[in-house]
């Protein structure tokens, strides 16, 4: 099937062959449907806390921060296309629409507008107007959703980066530290890094921490093949493989890199202002210290383990009633221990008002486990969808995670993934259609195997900018 030229642009990604044809394999099976029991709910898998058992948790986290590596980490790659496809669509097709029409009625009520009004002609049209949002101009649609600017302030305006060096001094710090790590698209660092030049002292200053800033690309050796609609390997004009991005799941191996006792995860685009922000402070504290706290008491009954005592009845308690892993009955004592000895995550998750996004879910694996995982509706199958209907949660992407054994070494969280919860889409290429496969999602399949918790978290906490217009809701204005 492959060429001697195939074999070397295969290995120059480096992949391998053998990989490629797992990939290609894929393709020809697809991938089974998650094995969902139920989805998980308040009281059921959904861990909703008093204000008691809130306040412990927050001080149990801040009691211990400054002793803990911690860091933030904030999946921010890509160009924003989403975000403005509307306004291409009125650019290129002249498809005006409603939101066209809120955008330009409210266009002084966006932060971006002083940085706009520059290119702004008297009597200038509509159209010309959108186009020096994104093509000339601002040019956002050719920049990533970090370097949009989001909101405005007495002080100057600010965008997402910057905001999330904020929540990085609030709740991410240790001692006079704060550790956040980017992963961006390698045409993009560049002005990562020009706005952090101009702008970090500013904030250094402001909350009296230094921050330490990394960036870091999906690797090539995460893309995968494409194939044609009849799955051989779609070749391009002259006559090479294509090889795509594989999605967010490919970022596992990014995580992996990172050494921290306390790992945040949060989307670039989840960012609120500073009069909103107070919620989204204290439950990312929360969910820290219900990390820790369940931490350690796993690590007691591994250590114990490890001096030859009998904790089987202790750990299987613990698995079921706190960290919301039914084993099957009678487990092997291997079972609990590998079960016990996993990495781990605490997941917000919040109530369910018509927002899209994978939720909560009760799931069986290989090994007779009933526990947690994050699933998408592609995942599901058909006779299965009404659970997804039915669920009363969905997630916001507001993960903490722990990554370290209890003797101090790390996990290498690829073993932890699950291969069969990958995706196949159809997309195209040169006017041409293909089939593209990508990794089972970051905070779904590529953590189908840590030690999960959900918690409820509020809505308040939950403030995405998935298309331009959502800037003018009232948690960015």
């Amino acid at each position: 099937m492959f060429t001697q030229q195939d074999i070397a642009q295969i290995e120059a990604r480096g992949l391998s062959v053998e990989e490629v044809n797992r990939q290609i394999e894929n393709f020809r099976t697809g991938f089974p449907s998650l094995p969902v029991v139920r989805a998980a709910s308040g009281g059921d898998g959904v861990r909703q806390l008093s204000d008691e058992e809130r306040d412990a948790a927050q001080r149990y986290y801040e009691e211990r921060a400054n002793a803990l590596r911690t860091i933030k980490f904030v999946p921010a790659s890509g160009a924003a296309t989403r975000m403005f496809k509307e306004l291409f669509e009125y650019v290129n097709d002249d498809k005006r629409t409603a939101g066209i029409d809120k955008l330009i009625t409210n266009l002084e009520k966006f932060a971006f507008f002083a940085e706009l009004a520059k290119y702004l002609k008297p009597q200038i049209e509509d159209k010309e107007v959108v186009r020096n949002i994104i093509i000339d101009g601002l040019a956002y649609g050719s920049k990533p959703k970090g370097l949009v600017t989001f909101h405005a302030y007495k002080q100057g305006a600010r965008k997402p980066v910057e905001e999330h060096l904020v929540e990085a001094a609030l709740y991410a710090r240790n001692g006079d530290k704060a550790t956040i790590h980017f992963t961006v698209s390698p045409e993009h660092q560049a002005g990562f890094e020009a706005l952090l030049a101009e702008r970090q002292d500013y904030y250094e200053k402001l909350f009296g921490v230094k921050f330490e800033v990394s960036f870091s690309q999906q690797s090539p050796a995460t893309d995968t093949i494409a194939v044609n609609p009849d799955n051989t390997p779609f070749r391009t004009g002259d006559g090479k493989l294509l090889f795509r991005p594989a999605g967010h799941g490919a970022l596992i191996t990014n995580l992996d890199k990172l050494v921290a006792d306390i790992i945040f995860v949060k989307n670039i685009d989840n960012v609120t202002t500073d009069e909103r922000k107070s919620d989204t402070v204290t439950y990312k504290k929360v969910l820290a210290g219900e990390l820790l706290r369940l931490q350690s008491r796993v690590f007691e009954l591994l250590r114990r383990y490890d001096n030859g005592e009998d904790c089987d009845k202790e750990a299987i308690e613990l698995l079921r009633d706190e960290l919301c892993c039914k084993l099957p009955d009678n487990p092997s004592r291997d079972l609990i221990i590998k079960t016990l000895d996993r990495p781990m995550r605490v997941c917000g998750m919040v109530k369910n008002e018509g927002e899209p996004g994978g939720g909560p879910f009760w799931v069986r694996d290989d090994e007779g486990r009933e526990q947690l995982q994050i699933a998408e509706s592609s995942q599901i199958a058909a006779e299965d969808m009404h659970l997804m209907k039915s669920a009363t949660h969905f997630n916001p992407v507001d993960l903490v995670c722990a990554v370290g054994r209890y003797d101090g070494s790390k996990y290498d969280l690829t073993k932890y993934t699950d291969p069969k919860t990958g995706f196949i889409s159809s997309k195209s290429a040169g006017g041409r259609e293909l089939r593209a496969q990508e990794l089972p999602g970051l905070w779904n399949g590529a953590m189908a195997n840590w030690n999960t918790l959900f918690v409820e978290v509020p809505i308040t906490t939950f403030s995405p900018v998935k298309v331009v217009q959502d800037l003018l809701r009232p948690e960015h204005q």
